[in-house]
């Protein structure tokens, strides 16, 4: 890669300056060409519920509350993730459903235009909420997608309330992935991934459903490694239940949290978190850092700085790779 035009080594490597969201007073972290894994493409079949509202004039329930379009939630997605994983992590949705109407919830109830709309209305939900997730499967002829490898991961797009978990893991050997995994799809011939989104909400939800499938994952990699080289929990640590010790810190508590979802707290905190972008050297001392950092408290800003630390390099040790964005992207490497 050494040979490669400067322009597509920004591309592949992730320059700062090319992304949108990027500002001034972040360290720009620099990857030596060489060491980066190949690109990998990862096949989407991307459903979104949809569905018309006929008493409303014909438009949709997205139309109708003024919610976000999916296409662009899940292109603004594609690009972050391809961003964080410094070029390695590319997604192509290769087919997009619309669905005109509403998923089956897992004790046979269908919500339909006049429930959900007063369900809304008195902010009342039927319970339970969660989707019949074989019916899906069955419905969009998902394990015949997988086997034949047109697609590797689904994406639901939906409403609020739409009944989905953020990511849930399928097929054979399949392990908890923030859901447990979907039991009566074992005889896929691999393992994929469902992620559910909602389209009231952004992008930085979406990245916040990735990094708890990225947790989810990674804990199961490094399940039977202990202390010092269980090298995620090391990540994770943060100031306040590791005093002086903090480092990229998780999803929900940056490295000076002092409760969930606090990434706009102000507090400086003594961090290591430079040093994850000289992996595997982890040498080195830390250094004040606020919130700042990550964006002010923007959920979006904050999950990317917190993915982007990930190591994303060849090699390996201890039979862990180098290359976490590998075992988040394809759950099949996770042995």
């Amino acid at each position: 890669m050494q040979n490669l035009p400067r322009r597509l080594l920004e591309l592949l490597l992730g320059s700062d300056a090319d992304h949108p969201l990027s500002h001034a007073g972040q360290p720009t972290p620099t990857t030596d060409p060489a060491l980066l894994p190949a690109p990998i493409t990862r096949k989407v079949l991307m459903i979104t519920h949809n569905p018309v509202l006929r008493t409303q004039g014909g438009r949709t329930l997205k139309e109708h509350f003024r919610w976000n379009d999916s296409e662009q939630l899940a292109q603004g997605y594609i690009d972050d993730v391809r961003w964080c994983s410094f070029g390695y992590a590319n997604y192509e949705i290769v087919e997009h459903r619309v669905v005109d109407g509403y998923p089956l919830k897992r004790d046979g109830f269908r919500y339909d235009e006049a429930s959900y709309l007063e369900a809304w209305r008195a902010r009342q939900f039927h319970q339970p909420d969660g989707v019949d997730y074989l019916e899906l499967v069955r419905e969009f002829d998902m394990i015949v997608q997988i086997d034949s490898g047109r697609i590797d991961e689904v994406w639901l797009f939906g409403h609020p309330y739409g009944g989905y978990y953020e990511s849930i893991m399928c097929g054979p050997g399949a392990f908890w992935c923030n859901a447990p995994p979907l039991e009566g799809t074992q005889h896929a011939r691999r393992r994929f991934v469902i992620m559910g989104f909602n389209f009231e909400r952004g992008v930085g939800e979406m990245l916040e459903d990735l990094g708890h499938r990225a947790e989810s994952i990674l804990y199961k990699v490094f399940e039977r490694t202990h202390g010092e080289a269980n090298l995620f929990e090391r990540f994770t640590r943060y100031d306040l239940k590791h005093p002086g010790r903090a480092e990229v810190g998780n999803v929900h508590f940056a490295p000076n949290s002092i409760r969930d979802y606090d990434w706009g707290n102000p507090r400086t905190v003594q961090s290591r978190c430079d040093t994850w972008y000289n992996f595997p050297d982890l040498r080195g001392e830390p250094r004040p850092v606020t919130c700042g950092e990550w964006g002010n408290g923007d959920i979006r800003e904050h999950h990317r700085w917190w993915l982007r630390h990930f190591p994303h390099i060849v090699g390996s040790s201890g039979g862990i790779g180098w290359n976490w964005w590998e075992y988040v992207i394809d759950p099949n490497t996770v042995r």
